[in-house]
């Protein structure tokens, strides 16, 4: 998998050419629209951030080419955050930016209900459609695990990376090495939706990374019954190596330490799922066993495992 540099070089054409002079008119609008919204003149702006007002008015029209300081610096005078300024997304609706507002006063776990509540009134009835998602790192038993599970209980199977690679005509490192992160994450979301939409009844095994996209996430839990198939840092790494991958052993001992901060920097989000079937120190039958009976609370009765 190309590094972040390599990421950021093998980025889309459609990304150059007039594309940051619209992006540099974009935040100079967000910066004219906060400043307008809130009464201040440029030069009450400048006066409070410290930036220029000869600066600000280049910055206004799209000419200006603002550092990361310089932003925060007109934020902090606008009382809002930089991520407003710079997002690549339309400006938030009203109601939104209220109701996040409102869920930031939340304590962890009252954002947990807030969002289960969320999920009851406006997402999908996930019980009746008996879609079920694996997430979790490589080397989790997702294909393994996730073929054997889908075949006990007559449903198909879906692997998402090979729907990625079959809608593209590329391999996953030919989709990195060319198009970059971006258009990987945007064939995973369209394969997802197009997924969903074609089955009510499947097993759908996701890319360990899939939980760091929100949107992306948040529709897999609003749609499917989502397991965490976990496991030891060190059975991951030696479950990958026994499928003839040699890439975790590409950085020696350095690759056991990513591996672990890259587990725990997704720990959270992993804990997400409906369930969560550990697998460390199983035999592969156990595993199952285990998958199938969680998989029961869909509405599924597992059947007996051989």
């Amino acid at each position: 998998m190309p590094t972040d540099t390599e990421t950021a070089t093998a980025a889309p054409d459609s990304r150059r050419g007039e594309a940051p002079t619209a992006y540099l008119k974009r935040v100079g609008e967000r910066v004219r629209l906060g400043r307008a919204r809130r009464g201040m003149s440029r030069k009450a702006l400048s006066k409070a951030s410290g930036v220029s007002e000869r600066y600000l008015a280049d910055l206004e029209r799209g000419v200006g080419n603002p550092s990361l300081l310089v932003l925060r610096q007109i934020a902090d005078a606008l009382g809002a955050e930089v991520a407003q300024l710079v997002s690549d997304q339309p400006e938030r609706p009203i109601d939104l930016t209220l109701t996040l507002h409102q869920l930031e006063r939340l304590s962890p776990p009252e954002l947990a209900e807030a969002r289960r509540l969320l999920s009851q009134r406006f997402g999908s009835a996930r019980a009746a459609h008996g879609r079920v998602a694996l997430v979790g790192l490589r080397g989790a038993g997702k294909t393994t695990l996730g073929e054997r599970a889908a075949a006990a209980l007559g449903m198909p199977f879906v692997e998402l990376d090979r729907e990625v690679e079959r809608a593209s005509g590329m391999e996953l490192s030919e989709i990195f090495a060319t198009h970059g992160q971006a258009m990987y994450r945007r064939l995973e979301r369209q394969c997802l939706e197009t997924t969903i939409a074609r089955f009510e009844r499947a097993m759908i095994a996701t890319g360990g990374s899939l939980v760091t996209e929100p949107a992306t996430y948040d529709l897999l839990l609003s749609s499917c019954f989502v397991v965490w198939l976990s496991a030891r840092p060190h059975e991951h790494m030696d479950r990958v190596l026994a499928q003839g991958d040699l890439r975790p052993m590409s950085e020696g001992p350095q690759a056991m330490e990513d591996l672990k901060a890259i587990l725990e920097s997704r720990t959270a989000l992993y804990a997400k799922a409906d369930a969560t079937v550990d697998t460390s120190g199983k035999a592969e039958a156990n595993a199952l066993a285990d998958l199938l009976a969680a998989v029961s609370r869909v509405g599924t009765e597992p059947p007996a495992v051989a």
